[in-house]
């Protein structure tokens, strides 16, 4: 299987985020991709650098009012007497349907959902590379091949068309769910991180082309809070095309795999042509966001399981933060995927 990366992705490195009121160093760290790219390696994996493929892929889920904010908002936060390093919001609106504001400050508030997502010099290049390399993943899949993974990093589940939020600005899922609707009528996305993929739920949440299905810890006391209920099923158009799994705090491997052949009973009455795994490992027991209690065997079961859905697959990195297993999790996942995958 084909690893897509750039080295790009490697240059955003946030320093620091708030966690219940506390701050505490910022977990997505640069690190991470030299434990995932050990991981893709041991499961035999070819590491390719995507190309440049513009913003036209990230344009197609993403608000031109919402990319040019990324783009531009740190030369801007930095011309603000005494402003912090990163961009970090500090006011929210309460309702997002009024002016928009023309202040950095109050479009900081205005894109940025919460303090997990600092924005540097370096981030707009280090997303986009990151979102490329889920473009290139879905572009290999629609000439051939069964499968490929991207290295997203940062991560992309929590953004949505206009939000940054948990460490993610580019929704990489998203985009490579967008890329295969060129070819494909309907495509599904299979969401197995700890936390809800609340930003791939918004952007779809209107539409019946993309199903969306995502397991993770139970949010009603666990981020990202507000979404990520057994309830919300779309709207619209998509209604009944939306489906959350949560899960209780610890669930083991077999709570998960459970949960997950419920999953694909929806894949399956979808009928998709092909499908995106937004690939979180922060479910793994050692994680240091402790949510669930997935082990590195579990991971290589959960890998198998979603092989014999048959389907072209791209697998795009969410989640998964530094502890001794991260790559190891990995390799399990994508060794597994690859013993059942056709």
């Amino acid at each position: 299987m084909k690893t897509f990366y750039a080295e790009e992705q490697k240059r955003h490195d946030p320093k620091a985020f708030l966690s219940s009121g506390a701050a505490q160093p910022n977990p997505e760290q640069p690190e991470r991709v030299e434990r995932l790219l050990a991981g893709a390696k041991a499961a035999g994996c070819e590491i390719v650098r995507p190309r440049n493929h513009g913003l036209g892929p990230v344009a197609a889920v993403h608000t031109p009012e919402y990319l040019h904010f990324l783009e531009h908002i740190y030369a801007r936060w930095q011309r603000i007497e005494g402003a912090s390093v990163e961009v970090i919001p500090n006011i929210h609106p309460i309702a997002r349907s009024g002016s928009y504001p023309a202040s950095a400050v109050g479009q900081a508030g205005y894109h940025m959902a919460d303090t997990a997502c600092p924005i540097s010099g370096e981030t707009w290049q280090s997303a986009l590379w990151s979102a490329w390399s889920a473009v290139e993943a879905a572009e290999a899949v629609m000439s051939g091949a069964s499968a490929a993974y991207a290295l997203c990093r940062p991560p992309g589940h929590h953004a949505f068309a206009d939000v940054a939020g948990g460490f993610c600005f580019i929704n990489n899922s998203a985009v490579a769910a967008q890329v295969l609707r060129r070819t494909a009528s309907r495509v599904a996305i299979l969401d197995v991180d700890l936390h809800h993929g609340n930003g791939t739920q918004g952007i779809f949440y209107a539409r019946p082309d993309v199903l969306t299905v995502s397991l993770h810890a139970d949010p009603v006391r666990f981020y990202p809070f507000f979404w990520g209920h057994a309830d919300e099923r779309g709207e619209g158009a998509g209604l009944g095309y939306n489906f959350n799994l949560p899960l209780p705090r610890k669930s083991t491997d077999a709570a998960f795999l459970q949960a997950l052949e419920v999953a694909f009973q929806r894949v399956r009455a979808f009928s998709p042509d092909a499908l995106v795994v937004a690939l979180g490992l922060d479910a793994f027991e050692g994680d240091p966001f402790g949510g669930l209690s997935v082990t590195t065997p579990g991971f290589a079961r959960i890998g198998e399981a979603i092989a014999k859905l048959g389907l072209s697959t791209v697998i795009v990195q969410e989640g998964g933060y530094l502890c001794d297993e991260l790559g190891d999790n990995l390799t399990a996942f994508l060794t597994g995927f690859g013993s059942k995958s056709r």
